[in-house]
């Protein structure tokens, strides 16, 4: 009689967020995974824009050693931080996307235009896995405001910690500007 009622339904979707945040996680571990690869890709043709490759390097660095976990989901801030690395590389790739541009032998290279999209199909996994979360977010975050799964989630789930869900930083709202040569 008490599963009909929905004393389930908290740990389920706790379990749920959980396993959609490491998706997330997943995604942004196959970024980190492929950014070497293109670094010396690039590296090989481009030795002139060491700057650019250097910030690349070092915003995946940043990225790698801030660590989010499931626990963690609750706390703002430490959402906010390991956001804040993931999207300074976003930055920085997409720099290095548009400096590539500038050479005509890479972007023909086929070890390039293999590892390009295999980052561009990383980039819109990421995409889903964070569509993913926030709708799981969504739906652990509603249990604890309806009536009357509020009751019952607070009778048998105790306390409720309610789950960061994804926020965009506002220069997301802006699309980048891509200029080519002197333009």
């Amino acid at each position: 009689m008490l599963t009909g009622c929905g004393i389930n339904d908290v740990p389920d979707k706790k379990n749920t967020v959980d396993a959609a945040w490491a998706e997330v996680q997943n995604q942004y571990q196959r970024r980190s995974d492929l950014i070497p690869n293109l670094v010396r890709t690039v590296e090989g043709y481009a030795n002139q824009e060491r700057e650019v490759l250097t910030e690349v390097t070092e915003a995946r660095s940043r990225a790698s050693s801030i660590q989010l976990s499931a626990d963690d989901l609750s706390d703002p801030a430490k959402v906010a931080q390991f956001q804040a690395a993931q999207d300074q590389l976003s930055g920085a790739l997409s720099r290095l996307l548009v400096t590539v541009e500038a050479y005509p032998d890479l972007k023909s290279n086929q070890n390039f235009l293999a590892l390009q999209s295999q980052l561009e199909g990383t980039e819109n996994r990421i995409a889903v896995a964070r569509r993913d979360y926030i709708a799981t977010v969504q739906d652990y975050n509603r249990e604890f405001m309806v009536l009357p799964d509020r009751w019952v989630a607070s009778i048998f789930n105790g306390q409720y910690e309610r789950a960061v869900p994804f926020e965009a930083v506002p220069e997301a709202q802006t699309a980048p500007e891509v200029q080519f040569g002197d333009e």
